[in-house]
């Protein structure tokens, strides 16, 4: 008996029958995964072209979706225009949903956990130059305010420090003696970094005001400067760089990460040293650091010319 041809009542059923799957998936993420409704209904956006492609193959029932299939998705969401980095997120959405498919045994293997994007160029960093960050921290810090801000941007420039670096310090974390700062990083991983000259006059005049201020007794390395005030948090350092950034009419959106790019940047191009600057960062992976290197292939050249022992060339003999 030959088949029954497929026809809009059976896409329909089926996709009702599909989309109660995706439907009991968002709210496994709203209830047991506590994700926000943003988050939920990004997933939901991702499973909506999902479910449109399966409808559009004549899959009637999940166990059907395989990994070509899910490649075929991603072609063609590729082909329509979407950039690497959506595609990524597409897919990232279709392997969590599979998986939760694969909990309720549903799919016995997740037909997209071996399917790739197409990789993504990666960005380089926003920096500021050497003369806009000088411009920035051209000003006089002569309020308990302004010198605990100019103090909190030169360590920032000065130490390469991650905003939640620089909120968690203590006071006892600022060597002077040794013109060093010791911080925590991502992974609860320590690493003590050098201070320079100016970013210690900087909090040397910070300390001297910070004495006075009514939330003294904390802690906490920076702190507000207005009554009761405590720890200064990483939403009050983002609103205070904003805030220099535009009464020194730099004309640049800036935020605390930009020093910490800037300080990459600007050490690697005069030292050329990637992994003296990754040590510096904090960064596991030599990779992550390698975003910095905007170095130019004539100066890379240069460097391996001058250093490798089989690169040097042979001073011509005496005649």
């Amino acid at each position: 008996m030959p088949a029954r041809p497929w026809n809009a009542t059976d896409s329909t059923a089926a996709g009702h029958r599909m989309q109660r799957w995706i439907d009991r998936f968002l709210t496994y993420l709203r209830t047991e995964r506590r994700y926000s409704d943003h988050t939920a209904s990004s997933y939901a956006r991702d499973l909506a072209a999902l479910l449109q492609f399966c409808n559009g193959q004549q899959l009637t029932a999940w166990p059907q979706l395989d990994g070509q299939h899910v490649r075929l998705f991603a072609a063609r969401q590729h082909a329509r225009g979407l950039s690497p980095r959506s595609i990524q997120r597409l897919l990232s959405s279709v392997r969590s949903f599979c998986r939760f498919l694969m909990r309720e045994e549903v799919l016995k293997s997740n037909p997209g956990q071996d399917i790739r994007a197409p990789r993504a160029a990666r960005r380089l960093p926003r920096t500021l130059d050497t003369d806009q960050m000088a411009r920035l921290l051209a000003f006089e810090a002569d309020t308990a305010l302004a010198t605990r801000d100019k103090a909190i941007m030169e360590l920032l420039y000065s130490s390469g420090l991650r905003l939640q670096e620089l909120v968690s310090l203590n006071l006892g974390d600022v060597d002077f003696a040794d013109r060093t700062v010791r911080v925590t990083g991502k992974g609860n991983k320590g690493r003590i970094l050098p201070v320079g000259r100016v970013a210690l006059k900087a909090l040397k005049t910070w300390l001297n005001e910070r004495g006075a201020l009514p939330g003294a007794g904390t802690q906490a390395l920076f702190i507000g400067t207005g009554r009761g005030a405590q720890r200064l948090g990483a939403r009050a350092v983002q609103k205070r760089v904003q805030a220099w950034s535009r009464m020194q009419h730099l004309g640049v959106k800036t935020h605390p990460h930009l020093f910490r790019h800037s300080f990459a940047t600007h050490l690697l191009e005069s030292s050329g040293n990637l992994r003296g600057v990754q040590e510096l960062l904090g960064h596991a992976n030599i990779a992550t650091t390698q975003i910095y290197t905007h170095l130019d292939f004539q100066h890379l050249a240069r460097i391996y010319d001058a250093s490798h022992p089989r690169a040097r060339r042979k001073r011509p003999a005496a005649k």
